[in-house]
């Protein structure tokens, strides 16, 4: 074998596990938001159960788990997930998007890149396009993390969740409950 057969082999290797699928690591993930009753009291709630992947086409997915709902509050917790969320008929949201796999492949350990992306957020049986400003860090060969720089606000009455937060401030007796919550993200996936 000649030694260019041996370079140009290992080039192949070197660039399709630069591009190889990076899987969400959930302990390390997190999609919190912060919710607003009485016009002043705010209470920062996340999801513990999320699933994603970026493929080698840098099409990026991750499932949340809507019945992971961490409030801090048990009763909450399941008022949450029957009378806002619904999840026995919308168990999970998801969010799509596409990020440029060569500058994933071509990103040194310790190197960052922001970007503007749009992105779909499926919620509740709605679909809707949003954008969103994102910081992309290398952590390690095999990791990197993908986060918000700014608080993504989501309203609920775009994906039919009004009703439910009249629901929630019906039986806790509330005079309001913010239908616009803020939300974030910071999302570290490992390499296959």
């Amino acid at each position: 074998m000649s030694i260019r057969f041996i370079a140009i082999l290992a080039m192949l290797f070197l660039s399709s596990n630069a591009l190889a699928q990076w899987t969400l690591v959930n302990d390390e993930s997190t999609v919190s938001y912060v919710s607003i009753k009485k016009s002043k009291v705010g209470e920062v709630n996340y999801f513990k159960e999320l699933n994603g992947t970026i493929e080698r086409n840098g099409k990026l997915s991750v499932d949340i788990d809507l019945g992971s709902v961490e409030t801090n509050v048990p009763i909450r917790n399941e008022r949450m997930k029957s009378m806002f969320f619904e999840v026995a008929s919308f168990p999970k949201a998801n969010i799509s998007a596409s990020l440029d796999p060569e500058t994933l492949a071509g990103m040194d350990i310790g190197e960052t890149y922001k970007d503007s992306i749009t992105f779909d957020l499926s919620l509740h049986g709605v679909s809707k396009e949003r954008d969103a400003d994102v910081r992309v860090v290398k952590l390690a060969q095999n990791r990197i993390l993908a986060m918000s720089l700014n608080p993504i606000i989501v309203n609920a009455d775009q994906y039919n969740l009004a009703e439910g937060i009249e629901k929630l401030r019906e039986v806790v007796s509330l005079p309001s409950i913010s239908t616009a919550v803020p939300v974030t993200f910071s999302l570290v996936f490992k390499q296959q």
